[in-house]
């Protein structure tokens, strides 16, 4: 688990409904069960105001780091994601981008990384198709300093000519087996955390399934029931971490707050 991707977690899964600031020695508190070092928290933190993600900002009980409006508009997007609280319908229709690709390999990688993340996936190098639009894609094309070419497009052959469509852009058969890998993976590291266990033990073994169900922005557009194929992988293992994450969420959240209190108590000072 990378510090950077661990962060955006910690944020949006825990910090963004506290306001969305900490002081720097709770962010280490919170990464160390995740196995992750005070240097690497302070690195990645470091590299995240860098690219506009996290401000500094000085709390009662010293240096801290709050979001900035950027990062908080991509958390609650990836929120709605993780926990399926956004319901969309199809109006029959896809947003469609034709882009001028950078030409740098990395600028090109990160651009799709962040199309693909926006629910967008590729017909060919320079065409993109989503069956709804990405709120923020015309600021991040905008930013990245790519010009394109956007249509609203509807298939002449209806659905059927739709789901081609779907598949030319997506590998479902992979997303899918992807899901089952999920769940068969995440299965027997879950059912080993139980009533018994502490509250540090809950809340990692969550962090690790948030994480993990995470990379599923990266590889599933969620696109609408009409172009899924039958008996999707993904609905039984939305359920599944639906479950467990709802399980684990009473015991992570004591132990964030007591790693927030934590970083908020002010020093004694000596002689007192």
């Amino acid at each position: 688990m990378q510090a950077r991707s661990a962060l955006f977690d910690l944020y949006g899964d825990h910090l963004r409904a506290r306001g969305g600031r900490a002081p720097v020695a709770a962010l280490v508190k919170l990464l160390a069960p995740l196995g992750i070092a005070p240097p690497a928290v302070r690195t990645a933190v470091s590299r995240m105001v860098r690219q506009g993600w996290l401000e500094p900002l000085r709390l009662s009980s010293g240096p801290g780091y709050s979001i900035t409006p950027k990062a908080g508009r991509r958390l609650d997007e990836a929120a709605s994601r993780i926990y399926r609280t956004g319901r969309h319908s199809w109006d029959g229709r896809f947003d469609l981008l034709v882009l001028t690709s950078p030409a740098s390999r990395r600028d090109r990688q990160r651009l799709a990384a962040n199309l693909t993340f926006l629910g967008y996936g590729t017909l060919d190098d320079c065409t993109w198709v989503a069956t709804r639009p990405g709120e923020d894609v015309d600021l991040l094309l905008a930013e990245a300093g790519v010009r394109y070419e956007r249509f609203t497009a509807a298939h002449a052959a209806g659905t059927p000519g739709a789901m081609g469509v779907v598949r030319r852009a997506w590998d479902l058969a992979e997303i899918g087996r992807a899901y089952q890998r999920f769940v068969a993976e995440q299965k027997p590291l879950l059912h080993g955390v139980t009533v018994r266990s502490n509250d540090e033990e809950a809340y990692a073994a969550r962090f690790r399934l948030v994480h993990a169900w995470r990379t599923f922005l990266f590889r599933d557009p969620q696109l609408p029931p009409a172009l899924l194929p039958e008996r999707w992988p993904g609905t039984n293992a939305a359920a599944f971490f639906d479950r467990h994450a709802t399980r684990l969420r009473p015991a992570a959240d004591r132990y964030v707050e007591q790693c927030l209190d934590a970083g908020h108590r002010l020093p004694r000072q000596k002689g007192r």
